[in-house]
């Protein structure tokens, strides 16, 4: 077996879950979409459990390659590097099929109680985006385009304003509360 079967596997799972969710998709439905035999699949995970754990795992790994990149301080000032981040959320969230992009908006409320390391996994990878969110915020308030604030708190609000906002958008099938924490975010960032 190769490391790129493991990933095909992975990337497989991730478009059924990202659509109907961990617990709705069956480690049958997995190894047909991947079109791998069992065995493959128990060649890298143990359960469908650690598979999920796996998932998320290499959902954040991607996703934080993603945000270094477009965090650098080539990509303009604190404030335009933040604000373009949620207009690419407000982007990604705004098709309102039943594929959710973000994995921690589709799994935290459904595998929290189900899985101890499914919930311990997103909420790392969740710190892990407050923390460059932190950076962001420090390097706006260095560089005059942030109001003076406390970046570790701010991080954390608006970390969370997005993720309710995406949960709401999908309840509301509508836009309007993503567009709203856009607001807020916008607000958030400049008023002193």
């Amino acid at each position: 077996m190769t490391k790129s079967t493991k990933q095909h596997i992975l990337q497989s799972g991730y478009q059924l879950i990202a659509c109907r969710g961990f617990s709705a998709v069956g480690l049958a439905e997995i190894l047909k979409t991947a079109k791998v035999p069992k065995g493959s699949f128990y060649h890298y995970f143990a359960s469908k459990e650690q598979f999920g754990e796996a998932l998320i795992n290499h959902y954040f790994t991607e996703y934080l390659a993603q945000l270094t990149s477009q965090f650098a301080p080539e990509q303009g000032n604190g404030y335009q590097r933040l604000t373009q981040y949620f207009k690419q959320w407000l982007a990604s969230q705004a098709d309102l099929s039943n594929m959710q992009k973000c994995l921690v908006v589709k799994l935290s409320a459904e595998v929290a109680d189900l899985s101890e390391p499914m919930r311990v996994a997103l909420l790392a990878g969740a710190h892990k985006i407050i923390a460059q969110i932190v950076t962001v915020i420090e390097q706006g308030i260095q560089d005059g385009s942030i109001a003076k604030q406390s970046a570790e708190p701010s991080a954390q609000m608006l970390y969370y304003l997005w993720l309710g906002a995406s949960l709401m958008s999908k309840l509301q099938q509508s836009n309007a509360p993503l567009q709203n924490a856009m607001q807020v975010t916008e607000r958030q960032l400049t008023t002193k």
